[in-house]
């Protein structure tokens, strides 16, 4: 049999079955704990009621939960049926679902109650859809996973997966055409719990980790879940919205040992006035998405005596880059590539880069934990090799001591708050607003977000632009049309947009526009 994480999980269930695995805090404060003991046992429970109504290995699932201790059931669940998991985010729209299900040729979906709207009106145009299951009600049309669970016994249950299985596909943004099915096989976790879990992320038995990425994002099945699960720590959920004050408060409590979140829930925190009032008992803190700021890093060092590591990867590898425990902490750095990571820099060749030249930051093919490609799409998956190299679209130089620094996106992809969003899926939903003719949409920097979309657009008729609510307008279209936090929180109204000679837009131009934009507001707020 080959590697299946759910039985990473099970060995700590036998080996400590009272040890909290998740522990849910709601937004009213009130709690709920599932011990390991009590994972496996409902994990055993679905999957064999899921396989009994058919549900198994090879089949493609689309799972759309929000914050809880049910993604972790389910996700454990499907892995020892030896399905492929569609991690869905629970802001995704009917547009969305279609393009997954249908790329995917997924059969099943399961969803909380509460996001069952959206796939209730995608099923017209799925025909491979056979299964509904809801989670937490009922609907006509759906049936309920505690039903299925019913069905199931609590002896162990789990098929005979082959590390090459297809264990997760997830979807992240391209610069042109729908999201890329992002496939990661069954050993993938292995790989990820061996480096992410062990050297960055270093959850320990009993502690309680809290990385805050919601279910959806790979960055949740890499840190809340296999480097959580895998090391035997403790889970923190919290299900109400993030304000820097409720975070901080609920460090304080808990006394959470380990923090992942993002650079903007940091800078966030870092802002709150009288940080002095909170006590934080943190053993390790770590940010990823993008890099963070030096004042940043410096605040939490002096309030709490806390050093946050700055960590680098993408969907379609795993932890590449970062700062280690007890590794000298070089602001504004990336990190180093961890022990053994075949990581580099280099040309648009293929070539490896001299110290301090700019060049591609890449993986070379041989990593075991770097994707399969891009599914039903050998286009875009030859495109994103150079050689020996897989090309990460993110640019960097490397100093003398091995130190990677980060030096910006060598494609249009924009990074939000640590959201990964492609120009066209928002641009695209622009243009499907009677009043858009065409648009661009680009990176603008803000001291919060890292970056956030900006959109300039070109209207079918130019006095449109001096109505005062067709801005708010267009925002809250593309919300409807496409996951909301793709919308474009600044939007500028222009004549016509620069096109290179052949027709196609020069976004690099209207990159340096945005930044001269922001860098003028910026100036303008502090006088």
């Amino acid at each position: 049999m080959g590697y299946n994480f759910a039985l990473e999980v099970d060995k700590v269930a036998l080996e400590a079955p009272h040890r909290t695995a998740v522990l849910c805090v709601s937004a009213d404060g009130s709690e709920h704990r599932t011990s390991y003991g009590e994972l496996r046992r409902k994990t055993n429970r679905l999957a064999s009621g899921l396989a009994r109504i058919g549900v198994g290995r090879g089949q493609r699932v689309l799972v759309l939960l929000p914050r809880g201790s049910e993604p972790y059931i389910v996700y454990l669940a499907l892995l020892k049926l030896g399905t492929t998991i569609l991690p869905g985010s629970e802001m995704l729209r009917t547009s969305d679902i279609v393009y997954r299900v249908k790329h995917s040729e997924a059969s099943t979906i399961i969803a909380h109650h509460t996001l069952t709207d959206a796939a209730d009106e995608a099923r017209a145009e799925c025909p491979t859809l056979g299964h509904f299951f809801i989670v937490g009600g009922e609907k006509k049309g759906w049936t309920r996973l505690d039903d299925v669970s019913a069905l199931g016994s609590d002896a162990d249950y789990i098929v005979n997966t082959a590390d090459e299985d297809l264990a997760f596909l997830s979807y992240t943004s391209g610069t042109t055409g729908g999201p890329k099915g992002v496939m990661h096989r069954y050993a993938w976790a292995r790989e990820h719990l061996q480096v992410a879990g062990t050297y960055w992320f270093d959850a320990r038995p009993g502690e309680l980790a809290w990385a805050t990425a919601a279910p959806g994002w790979a960055k949740w099945v890499w840190s809340p879940f296999v480097s959580t699960l895998g090391n035997g720590a403790t889970a923190f959920v919290y299900q109400g919205r993030f304000t820097p004050e409720a975070y901080l408060s609920l460090l304080d409590k808990y006394k959470v040992s380990l923090l992942c979140a993002t650079p903007t829930e940091y800078r966030l925190m870092a802002k709150v006035k009288n940080l002095s009032q909170y006590q934080l008992h943190l053993r390790s803190a770590c940010s990823a998405g993008e890099p963070l700021n030096r004042e940043v890093i410096e605040t939490f060092e002096r309030q709490f005596g806390i050093t946050v590591r700055d960590g680098y990867g993408q969907t379609e590898n795993t932890l590449l880059a970062g700062t280690l425990q007890g590794m000298e902490v070089r602001s504004g750095s990336m990190g180093k590539p961890f022990p053994g990571m075949p990581v580099s820099i280099v040309d648009d060749e293929g070539q490896e880069v001299g110290v301090g030249e700019v060049g591609h930051i890449a993986v070379h093919k041989s990593h075991p934990a770097l994707f399969r490609g891009y599914l039903n799409d050998p286009e875009r998956t030859e495109r994103a090799f150079r050689g020996e190299w897989y090309i990460t679209g993110d640019k960097a130089r490397k100093d003398e001591d091995g130190y990677f620094w980060f030096e910006g996106r060598s494609d249009d992809i924009i990074i939000s708050a640590g959201y990964t969003i492609g120009p066209f899926e928002v641009e695209d939903a622009l243009v499907k607003h009677p009043k858009v003719a065409e648009c661009a949409v680009v990176a603008s920097p803000d001291e919060e977000r890292g970056h956030i979309v900006k959109a300039y657009v070109v209207l079918r008729n130019p006095e449109d632009a001096e109505d005062p609510g067709l801005v708010s307008e267009l925002q809250e279209h593309v919300k409807t049309i496409t996951a909301p936090y793709k919308y474009p929180r600044s939007i500028s109204f222009v004549e016509s947009l620069p096109k290179t000679t052949s027709g196609k837009i020069r976004r690099v131009e209207l990159r340096e526009r945005a930044k001269m934009e922001a860098a003028a507001a910026a100036t303008r707020e502090s006088q």
